[in-house]
């Protein structure tokens, strides 16, 4: 019989890892608010569980991706009153303190939450190329690794419980800046009269080029933000406020990060919440007077 391991939360990142998972040959028991999530993953034997307390009744470790504090606090109350000890890695996008609710609610029954975020976008989450950040109890983090392994190109464990955050604020502190550099400069590309899919193509093959570039520039080529996003900017806006926090509390100054993270909240300003956060390049052209035919 195939080995078990539950998923919670079944949007564009929970979806990519149980269809990971089951490609690697792991039977998925799954729960979302959302019934259509779950209907999406038929084609892999999802096992629909009606509650977070009954998926935990059947597996042993379980992954969390959750978009909101309010609901990684229920789903983990919910998993502490089932009261079976169980190892939740949890890559949801949080404060230590939001997750430290969750951790302290789950070890009341004996479960163990690790903190493992994960640096990668829903396209790379798709192909499996992500980066996981772990942290927490050591013993518990070999139990879920290698099914972290199967889901992603690189896992680390990088010590106590929330370290796995801070590396995450840090990774993502660069995507942030790395996005406003790409639009930036495809904005000055198209005032200077060049053909983005040639800059594209020159900086990707170039010392210019980044993850985000390469991921992204596609999008900032086309002017499409919406078809195909590889996250959502409302989302990533949620982190930025996390990371912001962080720097505050370690009385660290971030200025390139501050001004990237304005130019995102003035996109999200002129309603793109659930556009692709390349959409900073429409912000940009914009500023600049940049006018697509």
């Amino acid at each position: 019989m195939a080995e078990k391991i539950g998923i919670i939360g079944l949007g564009i990142m929970g979806s990519s890892y149980a269809r990971n998972l089951s490609k690697a040959g792991l039977k998925i028991v799954g729960f979302d608010i959302d019934e259509t999530r779950v209907a999406a993953l038929s084609d892999i034997g999802l096992i629909r569980a009606a509650s977070p307390g009954e998926l935990v009744a059947s597996v042993e470790r379980v992954i969390t991706s959750l978009p909101i504090a309010a609901a990684f606090a229920q789903v983990t109350g919910e998993i502490a009153a089932a009261g079976k000890p169980v190892v939740v890695a949890d890559t949801s996008n949080l404060t230590v303190a939001e997750k430290e609710v969750g951790r302290s609610a789950l070890e009341e029954t004996g479960s163990i939450l690790l903190d493992c975020p994960v640096g990668g976008m829903g396209a790379q989450a798709a192909r499996g190329d992500l980066v996981i950040f772990g942290s927490g109890d050591a013993a518990a983090f070999e139990q879920i690794r290698p099914a972290l392994e199967k889901m992603s190109r690189i896992v680390y464990h990088l010590g106590g419980f929330g370290a796995g955050s801070a590396m995450k604020f840090i990774h993502n502190l660069l995507v942030t800046i790395h996005g406003c550099a790409a639009a930036e400069a495809f904005t000055m590309a198209s005032k200077a009269g060049l053909d983005l899919q040639t800059v594209y193509d020159v900086i990707a093959s170039s010392a210019g080029t980044s993850r985000i570039f390469e991921v992204r520039g596609p999008m900032m080529v086309s002017g499409d933000y919406d078809t195909n996003p590889s996250a959502k900017l409302q989302l990533l806006l949620k982190t930025i406020a996390c990371i912001s926090q962080q720097a505050r509390e370690i009385d660290c100054p971030t200025p390139l990060f501050s001004l990237a993270s304005e130019i995102h909240r003035s996109a999200l300003a002129q309603g793109h919440a659930d556009s692709d956060p390349a959409v900073v390049c429409k912000i940009m052209e914009q500023w600049a007077g940049v006018a697509r035919g």
